[in-house]
């Protein structure tokens, strides 16, 4: 597991964390024993739900919505409509 993890372990630190593992282990296989059969799947205990707002252009002159031509024109580089950026990627 040391290997996996990549971390480097002595053979001092390794017995004493064979115990711990092993314990973890089995609650993990203990677990494996639990009857799910109907229980939906989840990401969280506490649903979590974001609001969502519609995906329209905004017209708002203060926010710069609809005016793609004026915010480039700001721009060090624009390209095809879009901001231009370095290549990070070699």
């Amino acid at each position: 597991m040391a290997a996996l993890a990549r971390i480097k372990v002595s053979e001092a630190e390794l017995e004493a964390m064979v115990p711990e593992l092993n314990g973890i282990l089995a609650w993990v296989e203990q677990l494996g024993e639990v009857d799910v059969t109907g229980v939906e799947p989840m990401t969280a205990v506490i649903p979590n739900t974001l609001r969502l707002r519609d995906d329209v252009i905004d017209a708002d002159p203060l926010t710069a919505g609809g005016r793609r031509d004026e915010v480039l024109a700001n721009a060090p580089a624009a390209e095809h409509g879009f901001f231009g950026v370095p290549k990070v990627i070699e």
